[in-house]
């Protein structure tokens, strides 16, 4: 870990599916982050002196696999485990991998654990029942020295901060909706995400929509137009205002709409936080976020804030569990 505050913060993306590919587009131009290692399934990357998003993503899209990029690149099965052994140089990384099965970013936080690194962990974990893993985890992380930042995406994330922002006009919050519309011209770019919202769906689970093959997942989508629409969703907005003691989590609710052939969102994210203000009046504060952001924009900005924020309590020996909701994200220049 650096300890200089004015060092650039050296950064590792642990996915290389959509959201790590855009994570490597939305770093390229930071100059208080510097790209440094990547893994996916079949590989790693580790250059120190920075690598090229392009270079990586053409690695990845064309061969396979980041493991493919010269030079730095390995081809391995046990990829993760690898590249926290090598990247001495890491800060921070970003776990913009699919929580699937649900115990998955539980168990890659456990492999840091057990290696000894030190360092900021963040994560854009959908699900109420991960996140309280990884709670369940804290004690360990604090132990390990690592500085875990849970729920840092969209949805957790930027509208839970929001949310949390919004409380504090109110004496008592009645309810937070959390409303999202998300547009992807090509669903093959975000498979891992968009499996997991299929184990949102009434008929499906987890671990359904994990074994789907690409045929079923398009025979779904087919059925659909495309579509998928969601409610009540099982997102950890509610545990983390819970715990940030803004409302009980069953006055918290997330749902929306994912068009998997249209770009254009099918409707705007927005959050409505309605309480009651010390006057005794009722009233709705609503955030809404730009149609023309991606969800990409919307959940590797954020990540990356909190990352630097993450940074900034791990350098004052300030380690173990925190969610979007309790640490305000720091704006990467």
């Amino acid at each position: 870990m650096n300890t200089s505050n004015n060092q650039t913060i050296s950064v590792g993306v642990l996915g290389f599916g959509g959201l790590g590919q855009a994570a490597a587009r939305v770093l390229a131009p930071k100059g208080e982050m510097r790209w440094v290692a990547a893994a996916d399934k079949k590989g790693y990357v580790y250059q120190p002196e920075g690598l090229n998003g392009d270079r990586c993503i053409s690695a990845y899209q064309q061969q396979g696999s980041i493991g493919h990029v010269e030079p730095g690149g390995v081809l391995s099965s046990s990829s993760i485990e690898e590249l926290i052994e090598v990247a001495h140089t890491v800060d921070g990384y970003f776990l913009a991998l699919p929580n699937l099965p649900n115990t998955f970013m539980a168990e890659v936080a456990q492999k840091f654990i057990a290696t000894g690194w030190r360092g900021v962990l963040v994560d854009a974990i959908k699900r109420t029942s991960a996140v309280e893993q990884l709670l369940a985890m804290k004690d360990e992380l604090q132990a390990a020295g690592i500085t875990y930042m849970s729920g840092c995406g969209a949805t957790p994330g930027l509208l839970t901060a929001a949310a949390a922002i919004a409380a504090q006009s109110y004496a008592e919050i009645h309810s937070v909706k959390i409303t999202f519309g998300v547009g992807i011209a090509n669903w093959e770019a975000y498979r891992a995400t968009i499996r997991e919202d299929i184990g949102h769906l009434p008929e499906y689970d987890v671990e359904k929509a994990k074994a789907m093959t690409d045929a079923e997942v398009e025979a779904l989508l087919d059925r659909t137009n495309g579509l998928l629409e969601l409610e009540n969703m099982e997102h950890a907005d509610d545990v983390m205002l819970e715990l940030a003691g803004i409302c009980p989590r069953d006055r918290v609710t997330v749902g929306g709409i994912v068009d998997t052939r249209n770009a254009k969102k099918p409707l705007s994210t927005n959050v409505r936080v309605t309480g009651r203000t010390f006057e005794g009046k009722i009233s709705t504060h609503t955030f809404t976020l730009g149609d023309e952001t991606s969800m990409a924009a919307n959940v590797c900005g954020p990540a990356f804030g909190y990352l630097k924020a993450g940074v900034s309590l791990h350098r004052r020996g300030i380690y173990g569990l925190f969610t979007a909701a309790e640490v305000m994200p720091q704006f990467v220049k």
